[in-house]
């Protein structure tokens, strides 16, 4: 197994990147026990989510990005005895070990396309973030405001705030961050 990690964390969210080359006749196998690992690792205090990047036709090289409220939380997991079955149990089915990356708060989602490239300036990061979120703020409150009419309770202060802030995260981590990034990376890493 080989471990990369950014610089740590300061309280903030942590992502664990995993790659794994699955054995061609193995995928199958592979997908079922993901399902059960992805599962298994929401159960544990932290957990945000999981983003799988999925090879094309052909290609057994898997992407699991797992994101943790804290640097404590995601080690929780990572080292666990749970993971640790579950790891020996596939490795028969992986051409390689799996490959970890630990990344601390957004800075994942800045990772360059290229190994070699580094991170960009921060004023960079700031910019890219704030024009993701900036029409976020104004869109979302207005695509939820029919349904805070129909839900008089939905629309009580700190609750209708809750909606809206998970949905802008949401959109932000799943849709709108790794598509900009993609599309803004040549200036982004210069």
């Amino acid at each position: 197994m080989t471990i990369a990690s950014s610089p740590p964390p300061q309280g903030g969210s942590v992502t664990i990147r995993i790659q794994h080359r699955v054995q061609p006749d193995a995928v199958e196998r592979y997908e079922t026990w993901l399902r059960r690992t992805i599962d298994a690792a929401s159960r544990y205090c932290g957990h945000q989510g999981v983003h799988i990047l999925r090879p094309p036709k052909g290609s057994g090289d898997y992407e699991i990005a797992l994101r943790f409220a804290s640097e404590q939380q995601a080690e929780r997991w990572r080292h666990s005895e749970e993971r640790r079955q579950l790891i020996e149990e596939i490795q028969p089915a992986l051409l390689q070990n799996e490959t970890i990356e630990i990344h601390s708060g957004i800075d994942y989602w800045f990772t360059a396309p290229v190994a070699v490239s580094k991170q960009p300036v921060r004023w960079k990061q700031w910019l890219v973030t704030t024009a993701v979120i900036w029409p976020l703020t104004m869109l979302v409150p207005f695509l939820w405001q029919p349904i805070f009419s129909l839900i008089p309770w939905l629309d009580t202060w700190g609750i209708r705030n809750g909606f809206i802030a998970a949905t802008i995260v949401a959109l932000v981590v799943y849709v709108v961050m790794p598509r900009v990034v993609r599309l803004v990376a040549g200036w982004l890493f210069r």
